[in-house]
């Protein structure tokens, strides 16, 4: 069985899209909070229509409550942290049964701290720069810069990282993001059971 892990999620629709895919592929979902939402939400369930009373899911009051009841360490293989900051996509690794997906929330992704205390664990989807995606890409302003003694420029330098300074605005939906990565290791995993 596989795993998708929702960092903090701040909209109710993408975490029940979210959860539909994973009731419709035997997928556990793993929800860290604070969510931005209650789990009585009407538009929670409205989008996973009445597959969430079917669904396998489990809330954990941040990430080391998560990692503690998973038995996991912050950079187990098992780990698959996703992040337009990564150089290797998710279609060069290797998924297998068990492993956690691991999304951040919708507006700033999972926190520079975790990614850079896993750097080997990171994975992204490629996407369109700005520039070539975004007709209005100039009027975007970027983020003030990171401080030279950020641990995400420290792992920049080994080469685990995209340029920090190399922002971007456009990035898929989350519950399209989950899909997509989810399918790829189902069919890594010889879609069991279906």
């Amino acid at each position: 069985m596989l795993n998708i892990v929702l960092f903090e999620p701040e909209i109710p629709a993408n975490t029940g899209n979210i959860g539909r895919t994973c009731v419709v592929t035997g997928t556990r979902l793993h929800l860290i909070a604070p969510l931005g939402f209650s789990l009585d939400d009407h538009m929670l369930h409205r989008a996973g229509l009445g597959y969430w009373r079917s669904l396998d899911v489990t809330v954990y009051q941040g990430w080391n409550d998560f990692l503690a009841r998973n038995e996991l360490a912050s950079d187990d293989a098992r780990l698959h942290l996703l992040t337009k900051k990564a150089r290797r996509t998710y279609a060069e690794s290797a998924y297998a049964d068990g492993d956690f997906l691991v999304f951040g929330k919708e507006s700033t992704g999972i926190p520079e701290e975790l990614l850079a205390q896993a750097p080997d664990r990171c994975e992204r989807i490629p996407m369109l720069t700005d520039e070539r995606a975004l007709k209005d890409a100039d009027a975007w302003e970027a983020p003030d810069a990171a401080p030279a003694d950020h641990p995400i420029l420290r792992q920049d330098i080994c080469g685990n990282f995209v340029n920090p300074d190399d922002y971007r605005i456009s990035a898929l939906n989350l519950s399209n993001a989950a899909a997509i990565v989810l399918y790829e290791a189902l069919r890594q995993t010889g879609f069991p059971g279906m």
